[in-house]
């Protein structure tokens, strides 16, 4: 009776084991090839663990994993130099864009999310409803004031990193412009056809919800991200602040669709599952904004 304590050789095998120490069972894997890793070979990184070779910069090294010698990432991309370059590129784009509108306040003009202008003799621009549709995207990029571009520029900052890193830069980047156009196109439809907004809270919004998904894919404590996301909700819905919440509310579900599509998507078909599901979420950005032009037209 006591040998049945040992188990079978089959219920060993069925216990991933790390591919550098075979006699240890583990349920981490690297982030980039997937390698199941024990506690030794652990390496922290911004977003979960990596294997040593992966931290190296990849080669064949001594695992047995076929993608060893081509380290991804968890999406599936491949693993770059320098994982934050989109999120730097994208916080310069905002910065540009505050400096010029500081430069010239005009500017803002053709830059906000409005669907019609209110009729009157000095506002002659028109807006989404007619067929200004490059409003969605500008406004995102967009800022009057310093605190609202302080607060987003360390949102993407802290949020984009990990996540760049995490999904590659090409997944990475169609997260945050159908996230932030998400938004957009459920302000369009919900706030007065008349009511201007801007800011990238909407693609912002976006990464919370990616985060939340790729935290709960690597089992990582997710109170954090969780408690900073109730936070900001609760100053999205307080009077007073004069917050656009459709914004808020419509990057952070597509976000989360995206980033649940990005992280859990199978491997035979996981590109295109990740971008088809960008495509759908786009999809229903483009028949919002119709059916709402076709309400105010």
């Amino acid at each position: 009776m006591d040998d049945q304590a040992a188990g079978s050789p089959q219920d060993a095998r069925s216990v991933p084991v790390c591919y550098r120490h075979p006699d240890r069972e583990t349920g981490i894997r690297c982030t980039r090839c997937e390698r199941p890793i024990c506690p030794e070979c652990m390496v922290n990184a911004s977003v979960g663990f990596q294997c040593p070779e992966c931290v190296r910069g990849g080669g064949s090294g001594t695992g047995h994993a076929p993608t060893a010698s081509m380290p991804r990432t968890i999406a599936g991309a491949p693993v770059v130099a320098d994982p934050r370059l989109l999120t730097k590129i994208l916080i310069g784009i905002n910065v540009a864009v505050f400096i010029a509108v500081q430069v010239r306040p005009s500017l803002l003009d053709h830059l906000y999310l409005i669907g019609v202008w209110p009729p009157a003799p000095f506002l002659p621009t028109t807006g989404v409803a007619d067929g200004e549709w490059y409003r969605l995207l500008t406004s995102m990029f967009a800022h009057e004031e310093i605190w609202h571009i302080a607060f987003n520029m360390l949102g993407l900052w802290w949020l984009g990193g990990p996540l760049e890193q995490a999904l590659g830069r090409a997944r990475y980047l169609a997260l945050y412009l159908v996230s932030g156009l998400a938004g957009s196109a459920l302000t369009y439809l919900l706030a007065s056809g008349t009511t201007a907004t801007l800011g990238a809270s909407g693609a912002v919004f976006g990464l919370f919800g990616a985060m939340a998904v790729l935290m709960r894919r690597l089992d990582q404590d997710m109170r954090p991200i969780v408690a900073l996301l109730v936070i900001n909700l609760i100053f999205t819905f307080s009077p007073g602040f004069n917050i656009a919440w459709q914004a808020h509310i419509g990057g952070l579900v597509a976000g989360a669709v995206i980033g649940y599509a990005m992280v859990h998507a199978p491997r035979e078909r996981r590109t295109l599952i990740q971008y088809g599901t960008c495509a759908l979420v786009l999809a229903a950005v483009v028949v919002t904004v119709l059916l709402r032009t076709a309400q105010l037209t």
